[in-house]
């Protein structure tokens, strides 16, 4: 940054989420005390303030949808009430955090002459697809919100203090409006040069103006279920459009905030305190495994029973977890003592890895007591005991770069660790999913250049490689070193991905409705670390099905998947708010009740505009 901005701010936005949240006071700051900005410098603090993924989403949101996914599962398992949240936070109002800096270089660029201002064209072109991406997170799970009257309260006379909600079907056309407005400027010449201020695509315009393009196609999809007409108008569009769509690891949107410290000691590494979605849900780790996808790698951290572990355990005589013993190769003295030899085929780093079942209430069945029972897990060895977890849990360094990673040991082993502060690498969009996408579409009819095949085959190639990426820039542990002498790396490795794509499973074969499920479980794949995009996706395909041959849904509720909400709650405003009016209007056009987060079925009817007419959860595409 060239210097410290103060701007000001805008309208009064609508909260549109509840829970924990930071105070509006810190977003809304009297617009008497602007201070002039420069376009270029206002342009990357807004760049600094695209956060999607942010601490409490992680903390709250993520960890609901996830688990509502069966992605993830607690690691206490699936108990009463895990279908009703809690406090929200960092969704509903991420998009004003961008918008309030298009406003004011909105503003500057209209006082500048003519010929000044056509130097600003394309700075200003890029606020479009950050705030539409953003818009599309903040509705996903909330619907209407205020968009086009939002941050307006510094360039109104009287100050529009109540922006109205747009409705979700007037907002995706407004969005694909301004895509194709930032599209047309980015063909302007004679711009401003802005280098390393733009710190995802380096000032490239080729690569906004594909990353703009490639949105259209998160809009369409989100429009099949009520207008898929228009999703594959939008899908033809936008392949045979000039701009190109991402094509490659090096058009990918991966933001890398800062590399060095910053005014804020974590923003670096994305933020300080520990999140964690619980481990790995067992019919997804099962599934991988089967098909040898190095992805699981990636997702999950290892567990912690390396070959040391296993042979402390052997020591005393403790006996392993059954499935962990089944993958192990070992011999028998004559005292009854067992020596670890060898991992079973497939081996390391492949039998490190291991989900939870995602039965309701599986902590208290006798066949799940490996799984849950932790004094089975621990051992004691000179007085010192160790209590190691058998199970694959979140990959915490793919969303923050300060995190701890101690080696797992015997007791009285030397602590090692890998307390390295790495800078931190996001993923927003990329190749592998606008293949996925462009398969679907095909498969529902879009008239597109190449087959569906050869969309899915690239979406899936493209994932596994853009996820080996993101494990190297973030350098999570085990990626290109070992611990202890039987383990191998997790980096992909040549002939992988063909191997997994040779399973009958990977291979885009069958009806259109099984091709159609092979797609969607690629999504849900690619989606592990875009949680709402993964939720978005189950909720619009009915994806995992139930009765699958690949991956099952699973009623965990014991009332039936009705019981899982498609939506967050929203809670009723308070009668003195500036808004009350508003918020009560829009909530009443889409049919929504208040303070619903104890009936989850409740938020499983009362569906988002662009949700009415979706699958249930587990029933498969329509």
């Amino acid at each position: 940054m060239k210097g410290k901005l103060t701007i000001a701010v805008f309208a009064l936005a609508a909260t549109l989420s509840t829970g924990c949240k930071e105070d509006f006071a810190d977003i809304n700051t009297n617009p008497a005390t602007v201070t002039e900005g420069n376009v270029v410098n206002l342009f990357t603090q807004g760049l600094q303030s695209f956060e999607p993924s942010g601490y409490l989403f992680w903390f709250y949101s993520a960890s609901f949808t996830h688990q509502w996914s069966q992605a993830y599962v607690p690691t206490s398992g699936f108990t009463d009430n895990f279908n009703v949240h809690g406090a929200l936070g960092d969704q509903g109002e991420q998009t004003i955090r961008v918008m309030r800096y298009y406003r004011e270089v909105d503003k500057l660029i209209s006082e500048m002459d003519t010929d000044e201002a056509k130097k600003y064209v394309s700075v200003k072109s890029m606020f479009y697809p950050l705030m539409v991406y953003l818009g599309m997170f903040d509705s996903d799970m909330f619907g209407d919100m205020p968009y086009t009257e939002a941050c307006m309260a510094k360039y109104t006379k009287p100050m529009l203090l109540t922006p109205k909600y747009d409705t979700m079907e007037s907002l995706y056309d407004l969005w694909l409006s301004e895509l194709n407005t930032a599209l047309e400027g980015f063909k302007a010449t004679g711009q401003v040069a802005l280098g390393k201020q733009d710190f995802v695509y380096n000032g490239d315009v080729k690569k906004w103006a594909k990353f703009t393009n490639s949105l259209k196609l998160k809009i369409a999809v989100r429009l099949l279920n009520v207008n898929k007409a228009k999703a594959l108008q939008i899908a033809e569009e936008a392949v045979s459009n000039s701009a190109g769509l991402l094509d490659g690891l090096g058009d990918d949107f991966i933001y890398n905030r800062a590399t060095t410290s910053t005014g804020n000691g974590d923003d670096p590494y994305h933020f300080g305190n520990s999140v964690s979605s619980g481990a790995g849900a067992k019919p997804v780790v099962d599934m991988l495994i089967k098909n040898r996808d190095p992805r699981v790698r990636f997702f999950y951290n290892k567990n912690d029973f390396n070959s040391r572990v296993v042979q402390g355990f052997f020591n005393v005589g403790k006996p392993l977890p059954a499935y962990i013993e089944s993958n192990v190769v070992y011999t028998t003295d004559g005292a009854g003592k067992k020596t670890f030899v060898a991992w079973k085929a497939p081996g390391e780093p492949w039998v490190r890895y291991y989900g939870l079942p995602t039965d309701y209430n599986a902590r208290d069945k006798e066949i799940y007591f490996d799984y849950f029972d932790s004094n089975r897990w621990k051992i004691t060895i000179g007085g010192s005991e160790k209590t190691f977890y058998p199970c694959s849990t979140f990959q915490e360094e793919l969303v923050r770069g300060r995190v701890d990673y101690t080696y797992p040991d015997v007791p009285g082993a030397p602590v090692v660790q890998d307390k390295e502060d790495i800078p931190w690498y996001g993923l927003f969009l990329s190749t592998a999913e606008v293949n996925l996408y462009l398969a679907e579409l095909k498969l529902l009819g879009a008239n597109l250049p190449q087959t569906a095949e050869f969309y899915y085959n690239k979406g899936v190639e493209m994932s596994v490689k853009v996820y080996d990426n993101m494990a190297k820039l973030n350098k999570i542990p085990y990626y290109s070193t070992t611990y202890d002498e039987n383990e191998v790396t997790i980096a992909l490795k040549a002939g992988e991905i063909e191997t997994m794509m040779a399973n009958a499973d990977y291979k885009l074969t069958g009806t259109t409705a099984e091709m159609l499920e092979k797609v969607y479980i690629q999504q849900y794949l690619h989606f592990m670390y875009q949680p709402d995009d993964q939720f978005v996706a189950v909720r619009r395909s009915g994806v995992p099905k139930k009765g699958s041959l690949i991956l099952p849904w699973a009623d965990i509720a014991p009332q039936g998947s009705t019981y899982i909400p498609r939506r967050f709650d929203i809670s009723s405003p308070n009668p003195t708010d500036l808004m009350y009016n508003i918020k009560m209007e829009a909530a009443s056009r889409q049919g929504f009740s208040f303070g619903k987060r104890e009936e989850p079925n409740i938020l499983n009817t009362e569906r988002l505009w662009q949700d009415k007419t979706a699958p249930n959860f587990g029933e498969g595409p329509k």
